[in-house]
């Protein structure tokens, strides 16, 4: 199967997953300043999660720019890691609504995690497809940038049991790591 189909099909859910988080968004009761102090949680945590399907959209784009073909083993590591960005407007909205709790700031970073876990396994069925030898399994390499990060999500879940706030700052740790622009898999596409 072509990668366009793949492509599109993720573009798709992903441009969902951005409307529904921006259609969660409680305007404030009151037209000044004060009324933004009201929903100030519930808006950073849109920024955060907006941040973070814009990484995983971009990241997309080239990890499937790649790839020849979509195997079967690919669209279904794919729908699993679609599965978990579905979760994140439902996590975003918890934990902006609930800042302070723990359980709320936990299933955020579990959604973060399992996002960036199964993208990882999908990104390795990219790396199997093309080959261990390819242009990709050179670039990715041992890919500490992403191993790093799964580390960070769990060190950021046993924190927001005890201390959110700290989850939080590893949160957007994470997210300022990846938006550090990803030059690996860009490479390759200027090569074609």
């Amino acid at each position: 199967m072509s990668t366009s189909r793949v492509e599109a099909f993720s573009d798709g859910v992903l441009a969902i997953v951005i409307t529904i988080m921006v259609l969660k968004l409680q305007t404030p009761d009151s037209l000044d300043m004060a009324g933004l102090k009201e929903i100030y949680p519930t808006l950073l945590a849109y920024i955060l999660s907006y941040a973070y399907v814009g990484i995983y959209w971009a990241n997309h784009h080239h990890l499937l720019a790649v790839l020849q073909i979509a195997t079967g083993k690919i669209l279904w590591r794919n729908l699993l890691w679609l599965f978990f960005m579905t979760l994140i407007p439902t996590s975003t909205e918890w934990m902006g609504l609930n800042p302070s709790v723990e359980f709320p700031a936990f299933f955020y970073g579990f959604t973060l995690l399992m996002c960036a876990l199964t993208y990882n396994i999908l990104q390795t069925e990219v790396i199997r497809v093309n080959g261990k030898d390819s242009a990709i399994a050179e670039r990715i390499g041992k890919d500490l940038k992403g191993k790093g990060s799964l580390i960070g999500y769990l060190i950021a879940l046993v924190f927001s049991l005890y201390i959110p706030m700290v989850s939080y700052v590893i949160y957007v740790a994470i997210a300022i790591l990846w938006f550090i622009p990803d030059k690996r898999l860009e490479s390759i596409l200027h090569q074609n």
